[in-house]
């Protein structure tokens, strides 16, 4: 099929580049030429495992990225919107780039002979997809059909799940639409749920919801076993080994960040208000996960004392190994409180550093490598679980804060864990 994808970000670019792995011929529109350069050269903006090889494997025969719309959606049959839909201080989404993808949508389809499928891939409240139905009618669109596809990618493992999904889900109003849909997936056996618009919006919503309620109840559970003196992690293999439960989700630590689980979960909260229902549950996921990061630098001011003139290296700044993405990341909350306390630190990240600099400035150093990073440090906190830094020749007799568990084996003075 010819498939136009608005957007070349996280899921943009996975979307675009899995689709023309699936044998599709692919158009993937931005507005900055830096970016559509980037990309025809073979080179991802993001830091993806396995999506810059596949990029350059189907690069100019079955994708490539373009600021020409018009053309790529016009010479199309679908158009994906994968466009940002980030949070206004309120907590609700933000759909000005969704409105703006829509209308140039419309304008297009107003000129175009043929059925065309445009299909949601954004996460967006419920209801906004027929709301873009609305503004591609108003724009002179004639025979057209909406779909609704959220997409379940973790970072880090985004290919895989792409290329061999748990389950597709296709909300869709008419049945051509969700036939024409099918068969864009038939290259994956995986489950497919066709349903409404609004429920294929709200699967996202509560599918993401339910994942950090996990991670919440694990790090709450956690905090009462640290208190205890028991190893949470020996708790939760022993919850995870229930089938009703399983062990996904249950690591607790310093919480999660990213470009999803918080910005979902505060979405369907405002959702929720607005909608006259109270989402106790959901606030409380949050409050959790807000005050969480916190707790591994209280941990180590508790044993330590006071932080003023202190050696600190830092490992692990994005959000989650594999990744290069620090939105809502636990380092920007604890690197901040540490210069704060006067710690003199060192940060290192194989892959966000660069992404770490616009965010948290220069009010202390950075290091080329882990061991540079920890060269004279006298105290180590472990934010993010690459597998480089389970190196125990790292830590010698440094002592050491664990937000991540990846030290599975270590124990003693030196060593503490944020939940054991």
């Amino acid at each position: 099929m010819n498939i136009s994808v608005m957007g070349t970000g996280y899921v943009g670019l996975v979307t675009g580049t899995c689709l023309a792995e699936a044998g599709n011929n692919v158009r993937c529109i931005d507005l900055d030429p830096k970016k559509v350069e980037m990309i025809n050269s073979g080179k991802s903006p993001i830091y993806e495992p396995g999506l810059e090889e596949m990029l350059k494997k189907n690069l100019g025969s079955r994708i490539k990225a373009t600021l020409d719309a018009d053309s790529a959606i016009m010479d199309s049959e679908i158009t994906f919107i994968c466009v940002g839909t980030p949070s206004s201080e309120d907590g609700s989404t933000d759909l000005k780039y969704i409105k703006s993808a829509a209308e140039k949508i419309g304008e297009v389809l107003a000129q175009k002979e043929g059925k065309h499928v445009v299909v949601v891939k954004s996460t967006v409240p419920p209801g906004t997809s027929e709301k873009i139905a609305e503004i591609l009618r108003a724009k002179g669109a004639k025979d057209f059909g909406v779909a609704m596809n959220p997409e379940f990618l973790r970072e880090g493992k985004a290919v895989n799940d792409f290329m061999k999904p748990d389950r597709v889900v296709l909300g869709a109003k008419e049945s051509w639409v969700h036939e024409k849909l099918k068969e864009l997936y038939s290259f994956t056996d995986a489950s497919k749920l066709e349903t409404t618009l609004r429920t294929a919006e709200m699967i996202k919503y509560a599918s993401n919801s339910l994942l950090a309620t996990k991670i919440s109840f694990a790090n709450e559970i956690g905090n009462v076993c640290k208190e205890l003196g028991i190893d949470v992690y020996d708790v939760m293999k022993g919850v995870g080994m229930d089938a009703r439960i399983s062990p996904q989700f249950l690591n607790s630590g310093i919480g999660f960040g990213g470009s999803c689980f918080p910005k979902d979960v505060n979405s369907l909260i405002h959702t929720a208000k607005e909608n006259n229902a109270d989402p106790k549950l959901l606030e409380a996921v949050m409050a959790v996960n807000e005050s969480q990061p916190l707790k591994l630098v209280e941990l180590a001011k508790k044993k330590l004392g006071v932080f003023s003139g202190k050696k600190v290296a830092v490992l692990g700044l994005a959000f989650k190994p594999d990744t290069d993405d620090m939105r809502e990341a636990p380092s920007l909350k604890i690197v901040p409180a540490l210069v704060k306390e006067g710690a003199l630190v060192k940060a290192y990240d194989p892959e966000a550093m660069e992404n770490a600099k616009a965010l948290l400035g220069d009010g202390f150093a950075y290091a080329s490598s882990a061991k540079e990073a920890v060269e004279d440090a006298e105290i180590v906190f472990i934010l993010t679980e690459w597998k480089e830094f389970s190196d125990e020749s790292l830590y010698s007799e440094r002592q050491v804060f664990d937000g991540r568990k990846l030290l599975r084996k270590k124990s003693g003075k030196n060593y503490e864990g944020v939940c054991w």
